[in-house]
């Protein structure tokens, strides 16, 4: 699934329809079949954790979601597709651009009421409504839970997946199978994962080791073989409700699993 700041910079592709009158809209999923949005013009996208909003006027938002695989394209309009015409489930054109979002989910709703679809979500990192002393409120009610299956709950804190997850939990020292009450400091986590966000939302390329090359930009995400710190082998393992489980990769001497502090 998308981190939040490829979400982010999904939304500053489609700033290029910002202003612009639609020519026309093909939206390709049955429940949106017989929309037309058409002849409005687009006010802006938002980013939102892993949604994006783009407002139109008469009080309409498209409501996105990029799922795993999904993508918009912004394209100057006439141009050969990217990627499958079958895999496409909107279509925005100007007079000379175009949005494709493929393998998307989708929704029109009244901007008044985007709340409905957003609301649940916990401050976005990379959002005006970022709040770390919320954030960390918010983990807190979860103290029985593992702090990696806590920090990719959008209704924690919106925009984290599963690189940055490996990736603070690693630069925190915190194995992200520890229970959150025995989190010895919450902040600092948060904080590093912020910084994260913020460092990478311009970048096109990830790199948490500060080392360019190919197998050595990430510090334990996706690694085969020892730790770039200590030597250590990384390991792997599961997380995540049954059906669900996700991978997740660490260093057992970098991030020691903590008991509880009441145990």
């Amino acid at each position: 699934m998308p981190e939040g700041d490829s979400v982010w910079q999904t939304a500053r592709r489609l700033d290029a329809l910002e202003g612009h009158v639609l020519t026309g809209s093909d939206l390709r999923i049955p429940s949106l079949a017989t929309v037309d949005l058409a002849g409005r013009q687009v006010l802006g996208t938002v980013s939102r954790g892993k949604h994006l909003l783009t407002r139109l006027t008469d009080g309409i938002t498209l409501h996105s979601h990029l799922r795993m695989e999904g993508r918009w394209d912004v394209q100057a309009a006439g141009t050969p597709w990217r990627r499958p015409a079958h895999e496409a489930r909107a279509v925005l054109r100007t007079e000379k651009s175009e949005a494709i979002g493929f393998s998307i989910l989708l929704d029109v709703v009244a901007t008044e009421a985007e709340q409905s679809l957003v609301g649940h979500l916990g401050p976005d990192l990379l959002g005006a409504d970022w709040d770390p002393v919320l954030a960390v409120r918010r983990l807190q009610r979860l103290p029985h839970l593992s702090i990696g299956e806590a920090l990719v709950d959008q209704r924690n804190l919106a925009g984290i997946g599963n690189i940055y997850r490996a990736e603070a939990c690693f630069l925190a020292g915190v194995d992200p199978n520890t229970r959150v009450d025995a989190v010895r400091n919450l902040p600092k986590l948060v904080a590093i994962a912020h910084q994260l966000l913020e460092t990478h939302r311009d970048r096109h390329s990830r790199i948490t080791t500060g080392d360019r090359r190919p197998g050595r930009r990430l510090w334990v995400y996706r690694r085969q073989g020892p730790c770039l710190r200590c030597g250590t082998p990384v390991r792997t393992g599961e997380l995540g409700p049954e059906g669900q489980e996700r991978t997740v990769w660490l260093c057992p001497s970098c991030q020691p699993d903590l008991p509880p502090a009441s145990s």
